[in-house]
């Protein structure tokens, strides 16, 4: 990866991304398509950061002008591969003589993210296994390639976010992509997992494979599967088994162990032959402490009150807030497009009237930025839990959310 070349082009799009903010800040109608296509040729090539930081974004889509939303996440199903002879470059550098190792790997990956790809391969005693590869060079520029992003990311202040702020949340963006970046520690959390989960007979995880795994790839058992952006079209009795094992999983994560896989990308899950669910990637794991997740249990629990002043109070512990006069009309407006997933009784999460009035909502969130901040300890919190709710969306999950959350909330009320 050549470093001077990936600096201006990074430059580039970001300036192409400040001059559509800007444009749309002084009133005037960005054309939001082209920039999102431009984003999408330009990082699904460079990778890296600032591809994963679109990713994200891409995620919350119910707060991006849709076009845009639309074109950043194709970087979740559609990135362009890195071609084969570089990652070939890799293995080597892992593997030295890469035939001593495997009779056959399969030169078109199977799945392509911002960090690294993934290959099948065949070991001489003929087991199917599939290799994490990180892309040649990726380590070398991180840190040039987060400069850049950190630069990007300052157009928030056209938005009123503090540079405190933005700073705070850069960190914590830049710490999750080193710690992806440490195969060694992702080796040890699939171990981890894996035992932890043992007995659950609805989840299945991968079992790593440290003899073949080192610092540039990540070497598991093959488990196959059908990826969880391919069950939209299977049967209902198999999507709800697995929007159940998510969601129950996801519960028993933050309320039991006090962790969260934080990359809910679709690609990361799929479905087994018997509808089990399947976890391949655990680069991102997130402690979550108990007074973080009391805290927005709090806020939960004030939305589903629609008590406005009382959602004001939570955000403001949580540092969510600031500056004077509190945006009450926001507050119960956004209770009310949340409060029907939570009333008794299974509800629909394809329900479409939710999101689109979370969607009405944006232009109101944008125009109080300059009071709600997104607290920087909880970035990556509320990026996993939005894009494990979308992915129950995409499994068109039936959940009773009103019998799940009163035990959760009566614990979070016993903490006042």
């Amino acid at each position: 990866m050549r470093e001077r070349g990936r600096t201006r082009r990074l430059l580039g799009l970001g300036a192409r991304t400040g001059g559509a903010l800007l444009k749309t800040r002084l009133g005037g109608q960005a054309d939001w398509r082209a920039l999102g296509e431009a984003l999408f040729e330009g990082l699904s090539e460079l990778k890296g950061p600032a591809m994963k930081l679109a990713q994200i974004m891409s995620q919350w889509d119910d707060l991006l002008p849709p076009d845009l939303a639309n074109e950043l996440a194709r970087l979740q199903r559609q990135a362009e591969p890195m071609p084969w002879p570089r990652i070939r470059e890799a293995l080597v550098l892992q593997y030295g003589d890469i035939d001593q190792y495997f009779s056959a790997i399969e030169e078109r990956p199977f799945a392509s993210a911002s960090m690294g790809q993934v290959h099948k391969a065949v070991t001489h005693t003929g087991e199917t296994v599939v290799l994490k590869v990180q892309y040649p060079g990726l380590a070398d520029v991180l840190e040039s390639d987060l400069k850049q992003v950190k630069r990007i990311m300052s157009l928030g202040r056209w938005f009123k976010v503090p540079q405190a702020r933005l700073d705070a949340l850069f960190e914590e963006l830049a710490a999750g992509l080193r710690e992806e970046l440490d195969y060694h520690a992702e080796a040890r959390a699939l171990a981890r997992y894996r035992e932890r989960y043992q007995d659950n007979p609805r989840l299945v995880i991968p079992e790593p494979l440290f003899e073949l795994s080192g610092q540039h790839v990540l070497a598991m058992r093959f488990v196959d599967g059908t990826p969880l952006r391919d069950l939209e079209s299977a049967d209902d009795g198999t999507r709800q088994k697995v929007a159940v094992a998510l969601a129950d999983w996801i519960t028993e994560e933050l309320f039991t162990y006090g962790e969260l896989h934080a990359d809910p990308h679709a690609g990361n899950f799929a479905a087994d032959a018997e509808g089990r669910l399947i976890i391949y990637d655990f680069g991102a794991v997130i402690p979550v402490p108990d007074a973080r997740l009391k805290a927005m249990m709090q806020l939960l629990d004030a939305t589903l009150a629609q008590d406005p002043m009382a959602m004001d109070d939570a955000l403001m512990k949580m540092g969510g807030r600031q500056g004077q006069g509190a945006p009450l009309a926001l507050y119960r407006e956004s209770a009310e497009c949340v409060s029907p997933l939570f009333l008794p009784g299974e509800q629909d999460f394809s329900d479409v009237r939710v999101h689109r009035r979370l969607r009405e909502l944006t232009p109101k969130v944008w125009a109080a930025m300059d009071r709600l901040q997104p607290p920087a300890d909880t970035l990556l919190l509320s990026r996993a839990l939005n894009g494990h709710y979308w992915n129950l969306v995409r499994l068109q999950a039936r959940l009773d959310m009103h019998s799940r959350t009163e035990p959760l909330l009566a614990w979070a009320r016993s903490a006042n």
